[in-house]
């Protein structure tokens, strides 16, 4: 039989795409099948790596700062999300999450990937692309 589990939330590690998670609800927390919520941050002026993940969705609430999300195929496409917004990046769509703010850039994030480190694939020449911007 499932069980419920708690689980308190610890120090954050940096992830693949070069942001902080705290870990959370996850396959290895919790067995979880279907799904990842951990706690993302990004201090000011960070900018995480471009990639994609593949077969699978995410979504963002932005708890406090702001948070750049440059997408797209050529990350031509920008959106900017304060605290009380939510985001959601479909599963395919290039992407780039940033912190042009002054403040750390904190969101709960859910994946539909159960694992705490995404899958995800890099897409590492399209990071010169938003250096352009900075």
């Amino acid at each position: 039989m499932d069980k419920c589990v708690l689980i308190r939330s610890g120090a954050g590690e940096t992830g693949t795409t070069g942001v902080t998670y705290a870990s959370g609800v996850s396959a290895a927390s919790a067995g979880a099948r279907g799904l990842c919520l951990e706690l993302a941050s990004l201090p000011p002026g960070a900018f995480a790596k471009a990639h994609v993940h593949t077969g699978h969705e995410s979504a963002a609430y932005v708890l406090s700062g702001e948070l750049t999300l440059f997408f797209g195929e050529r990350l031509e496409e920008r959106i900017v999300a304060r605290a009380g917004d939510f985001l959601y990046i479909p599963s395919g769509v290039p992407h780039l999450p940033a912190n042009e703010g002054t403040e750390p850039a904190v969101a709960v994030l859910a994946r539909t990937d159960p694992h705490e480190q995404e899958s995800t694939v890099a897409l590492p020449e399209l990071d010169a692309l938003v250096e352009v911007t900075r």
